[in-house]
């Protein structure tokens, strides 16, 4: 157990293991920031201060590449079932405590609790995952095609690792790009999204207290990303760039990253087309719909955004759909009864106002919602939008709410033609009654991940990621590893 002080905050009526960092973990401590600047931190169901965090500057996202370096050989040299323990104690040690982390998400995030404790579920199980992945990093042995040599490969540690993460799943995005860069013998810098960093730094003292060495995972929030990460990518030792957020942001940073020539894994948006067939189970492409479009209020990047449903079933479909999302409760996370929590900022409600604006414009009718609740609190109601024309800006842009956009269609093809228009291409939904064309289907969509007759497609064990510009490379399953390893060939005769 860690005994070292550190700045912390504590939340009325809520009670933790300890009081929850707000200072930068740099090495075996919690420090404040030289420059005694803060980031102060919101509840967006009241917009009401929770406390204020450590605002790092560049020399000290430095300090955190002293300290990830000074970890750096002996974490390698870690024998990996030690590394797998010490995973698996996160996986434990996180799950121990996941009513208070989902609670302290519902403050931070304004996500409903059902959603908060279904990310905690889901982060933990990374630590889980790789801590069995631990131990299968393995080699390769071949014959040279002349025979002249043995073909020997082996994965090493890629090196120090840049993990940039969003608001929006604030442990699983950490523990995502923690769990397999550890696994892999990487050390870290983590630099969470400034809306959300409580979570992040309860979790890494969650992992410190777990048995995690000094400088291996090192937090450094910040007011000014891009110069401090910067800096960070254009210091030497750094080897590897983990980055989710927007396709904007992930441009700047490639380009940031081809400086030293690092390694780069991108996770970045997406506006997930979701498709329902004349001949699907309605009941289930309903069930299907509410999971993708409303799981996190519509926050995540895999959010079914564009639903084209095929006429003949087309009428129900959004009848339904208009049921279910109307008779969802909105308010702060922490009521019990919430189903759909808070936006996570102003900026939020003024994009989703904004697309939903353009759509009425053009032609698109309000089913349901569509307009802000008065009081305060970054609130937007469930909302169905119908008939929306071609051209409107709510099809080619991301809602990242609780919008359902609803498109007739005729034709299968022309709907597959539909979701493919588009840069993005993260995330899918095929919902047929018919098994071989769903699978016809989700082969012709241009989307790294597709879901056939079901409404969620995370999985620690599946490779997640997206094709265009949505992202380079996955995270998830063994090649999430991979992403944190570098192939070493050895040629040998004997």
């Amino acid at each position: 157990m860690t005994t070292n002080s550190y700045t912390s905050t504590t939340t009325e009526g809520y009670a933790g293991p300890f009081s929850i960092p707000t200072d930068l973990l740099i090495g075996d401590a919690w420090v404040p920031s030289a420059s005694g600047k803060r980031i102060d931190v919101l509840d967006p169901a009241t917009e009401q201060l929770l406390t204020s965090v450590a605002d790092a500057s560049e020399a000290e996202g430095i300090a955190a590449v002293d300290a990830a370096d000074a970890a750096a050989a002996d974490w390698a040299a870690t024998p990996p079932r030690k590394r797998a323990d010490i995973l698996l104690a996160c996986f434990h040690a996180m799950m121990a405590e996941q009513e208070w982390l989902a609670q302290l998400i519902s403050i931070e995030n304004g996500k409903a609790l059902p959603d908060a404790r279904g990310e905690v579920a889901y982060a933990a199980e990374f630590f889980r995952w790789y801590a069995e992945e631990a131990v299968r990093i393995n080699g390769e042995l071949g014959l040279s095609p002349s025979g002249a040599n043995k073909i020997m490969v082996q994965y090493q540690p890629i090196g120090i690792a840049l993990l940039i993460t969003p608001w929006n799943f604030p442990a699983a995005m950490a523990t995502r790009k923690i769990a397999p860069a550890l696994a892999a013998g990487c050390t870290c810098i983590l630099k969470p999204a400034a809306e959300t960093p409580l979570t992040a730094m309860a979790v890494a003292e969650i992992m410190r207290r777990a048995g995690v060495p000094a400088g291996v995972v090192n937090v450094v929030n910040t007011s000014e990303p891009g110069p401090v990460c910067s800096r960070i990518l254009h210091d030497p030792r750094v080897r590897k760039l983990s980055f989710t957020g927007s396709t904007g942001v992930g441009r700047i940073l490639l380009r940031e990253a081809a400086d030293q020539v690092i390694s780069s894994s991108m996770e970045l948006g997406g506006n997930a087309p979701f498709l329902v067939l004349d001949d699907a189970d309605l009941d289930e492409a309903i069930e299907g719909a509410m999971i993708a479009k409303m799981r996190n209020a519509g926050e995540a990047c895999t959010a079914a955004n564009r639903f084209y449903v095929q006429r003949g079933i087309h009428d129900a479909f959004v009848a339904q759909l208009v049921e279910r999302m109307g008779a969802m409760k909105m308010g702060p996370g922490l009521d019990s009864a919430t189903q759909c929590g808070a936006m996570i900022n102003r900026k939020a409600i003024d994009k989703i106002e904004h697309l939903v604006t353009d759509a009425l414009n053009r032609g698109a009718e309000v089913k349901l919602g569509g307009v802000k609740p008065e009081g305060a609190g970054y609130f937007y109601p469930p909302s169905v939008i119908a008939n929306v024309q071609p051209g409107s800006e709510i099809l080619s842009t991301e809602v990242f709410g609780p919008v359902a956009a609803v498109i007739p269609f005729d034709d299968p093809a022309d709907a597959v033609a539909l979701a493919n228009a588009t840069e993005y291409g993260l995330a899918a939904y095929v919902f047929t009654g018919d098994l071989k064309k769903g699978l016809q289907l989700a082969e012709k969509i241009e989307c790294g991940m597709v879901a056939v007759n079901r409404g969620l497609v995370s999985d620690a064990a599946a490779p997640f990621g997206g094709v265009k510009q949505s992202g380079l490379g996955r995270e998830g399953s063994h090649h999430g590893l991979l992403e944190y390893c570098e192939a070493k060939y050895i040629a040998v005769s004997w």
